[in-house]
């Protein structure tokens, strides 16, 4: 839907006593429906206008009279109430979004196949807007080839599939498969409205991100490290998966919780980031590496913890270079069109040694920046400069470091061309 149209949309909504951005909020019958409440709240007191719209099993979990108080709006779960207003066909047409949390293994499996039996799947149909599914269900039916399949078919169509949270499931079980916190899921829907497209960008693409710093073990208690926070690879991988993309995020030692909506992969070393970057790159449209790896490691490894002795200076520490993951990754595409992203933390002539790295590393995109004890790590904000292998330059002022990323991601889509 172009600019005129969402402004006319928005417009009507106003009218209409609903002055915020219209959202379907769908429900379906899983026992995750009760955290659905809470996402409903945060939409609403965000200034969201939200249709609940659950199916018929939903409401043995949450009844309509809850829906129904919380939202505002009546609530049903028939294509035959209230016939003269055509529900199943208004409710998607007029909505800025459609969100179904938790959506089971049988929702997913309608909406790939594009049945129709009740009002939430019709709506589904007859949406136009960004449409998010936040899956929830045991690991084995999450696991399951036909799950993959309906959800892989929906993520081709430009749907944002959520990844499911792993924790406690019903019962005793724990696994993958549990609903993602709600207001991760606000964080999704907030970030595509604020977009304001039709269809997610990188909906399809798979992208690999690496965040946060590798250790290098010297003893059982001591290693070598960096300053590195991590949270400028979570706010990339974020923000891809509010663009619709598959996440795998590579995580080094942050210690940050898990994205909503990624699937999180955690490493220690460099030689560890390394083999999880090389697997997880196998089918990736994109990676993007923003972890501090380590340049170099102790040549052995003291079983036991390194004594101070009286009287004695400490041996020295021989190292030996680690693996140069952006290097190789840059130098033998794991396959045709990938796109490599790379990060140069600089401290000196950040610009001058950017455009050295870019050239030496073989990357497409080099996000420069300078770093030190009070600058950028850590922090929530970051500034940049962003190095094209074209020549071209790209300067991001300081801001949230989710403002970066995104930025990233726009050079990062038409570099995808139709690969």
């Amino acid at each position: 839907m172009g600019q005129a149209g969402r402004a006319e949309q928005a417009e009507q909504a106003e009218q209409s006593g609903g002055g915020g951005p219209r959202v379907v909020l769908g429900v379906s019958g899983g026992i995750a429906a009760y955290k659905a409440c809470e996402l409903l709240r945060r939409l609403t007191e965000s200034g969201h206008d939200v249709r609940v719209v659950p199916t018929g099993s939903a409401l043995h979990f949450v009844g309509a009279a809850t829906w129904s108080a919380l939202s505002g709006h009546p609530v049903s779960t028939e294509v035959w109430s209230d016939v003269h207003e055509v529900p199943h066909v208004r409710i998607g047409q007029s909505a800025d979004l459609v969100v179904v949390a938790p959506a089971t293994a049988d929702l997913l499996a309608k909406a790939a196949q594009g049945l129709a039996d009740d009002l939430l799947t019709n709506t589904l149909l007859t949406a136009r807007c960004p449409v998010v599914f936040a899956p929830a269900m045991h690991t084995e039916m999450w696991e399951h080839p036909a799950t993959r399949a309906n959800v892989a078919t929906l993520r081709e169509r430009g749907a944002v599939v959520i990844e499911p949270a792993v924790g406690r499931l019903t019962g005793v079980d724990t696994g993958k498969g549990r609903l993602p916190d709600p207001d991760a899921i606000f964080e999704v829907c907030r970030r595509l409205l604020a977009r304001g497209v039709s269809t997610p960008d990188l909906a399809g693409r798979h992208v690999v991100v690496s965040a946060g710093g590798t250790r290098e073990p010297l003893d059982p208690v001591r290693f070598l490290g960096n300053r590195s926070s991590g949270k400028q690879g979570y706010a990339l991988a974020r923000t891809a998966a509010a663009r619709g993309a598959r996440v795998t995020l590579i995580e080094a030692n942050t210690g940050l919780p898990d994205p909503a909506g990624v699937d999180v992969v955690r490493v220690g070393t460099a030689v560890q980031l390394r083999e999880a970057v090389l697997k997880s790159a196998a089918d990736a449209d994109v990676v993007v590496m923003a972890a501090a790896v380590a340049d170099f490691r102790p040549a052995s490894y003291a079983e036991g913890k390194i004594k101070k002795k009286d009287g004695e200076e400490p041996a020295p520490i021989v190292l030996v270079r680690n693996p140069d993951i952006l290097a190789e990754i840059g130098a033998e595409r794991a396959r045709p069109g990938q796109v490599i992203v790379g990060f140069a933390a600089e401290t000196d002539d950040v610009l001058a040694n950017g455009r050295a790295k870019l050239r030496r590393k073989g990357c497409d995109l080099l996000v420069v920046n300078e770093v030190g004890e009070r600058k950028t790590f850590g922090s929530e904000e970051n500034e940049a400069v962003i190095l094209a292998a074209d020549g071209g330059e790209t300067p991001v002022p300081y801001g949230p470091k989710e403002a970066l990323a995104d930025t990233v991601w726009d050079l990062v889509v038409p570099a995808l061309g139709s690969a």
